[in-house]
């Protein structure tokens, strides 16, 4: 089995610097269809069996784009929202960004794993509802050839692909300088466990 982990098109939040990771609000621009588009296209012939979205309208939007295309029904899981950074939702001014920069950095590279925003996710909190999804995932369709696509976030999948993919770490993540939108990270099912293949059109060692 494969699981490929898709980042969404840009959205009007991207745009406007917003933080937006709640709800059925900021939909994808003209460019983010687009993107959109090409992901559809990008994955045509992979094989996809199933595809799985995050709530967030962006990425809803995404996926339908995608599902669409290559005859796929997509659902909509909880597991792959974007963390919630509680009161700075929709704030778009500079502290806002200062704070939830120091979050980020409190994860990635301080190791405090129980910082949160007040009113918003911890670490841990995301951990488990994401692990547990890909690990279903995986006892689900583990000895079958098919192909799953997830549809989510940038800062989500910083997080948690180093907790499911054996071969990524977070200096791996730091060289690659984020994610750029409707990026495409191929995983494979080894007996090692689940590894990347290919991050974003790069080929990279199974282990």
């Amino acid at each position: 089995m494969r699981i490929y982990f898709a980042r969404h098109g840009e959205s009007q939040a991207n745009t406007a610097h917003e933080i937006s990771n709640r709800g059925l609000k900021h939909p994808l621009t003209q460019a983010g269809r687009e993107q959109a588009s090409l992901l559809a296209h990008k994955l045509q012939g992979q094989s996809i069996t199933h595809i799985y979205s995050s709530p967030v309208l962006r990425a809803i939007e995404t996926s339908v784009v995608v599902a669409h295309h290559l005859g796929v029904e997509y659902e909509v899981n909880e597991a792959l929202r974007e963390y919630d950074v509680g009161h700075l939702e929709g704030r778009a001014d500079k502290e806002a960004w200062k704070l939830w920069q120091g979050l980020f950095d409190d994860w990635a590279k301080g190791q405090r794993w129980e910082q949160r925003i007040e009113g918003g996710e911890s670490f841990y909190d995301v951990k488990n509802r994401f692990v547990p999804f890909i690990e279903g995932l995986i006892q689900q369709y583990q000895r079958t050839e098919a192909h799953l696509l997830c549809i989510a976030h940038g800062g989500l999948y910083w997080m948690m692909l180093p907790l499911v993919l054996r071969n990524i770490d977070t200096d791996f993540l730091y060289k690659q300088q984020g994610f750029p939108y409707t990026a495409i990270i191929v995983s494979e099912l080894t007996p090692a466990g689940l590894v990347c293949v290919e991050w974003n059109g790069t080929k990279i060692s199974a282990i």
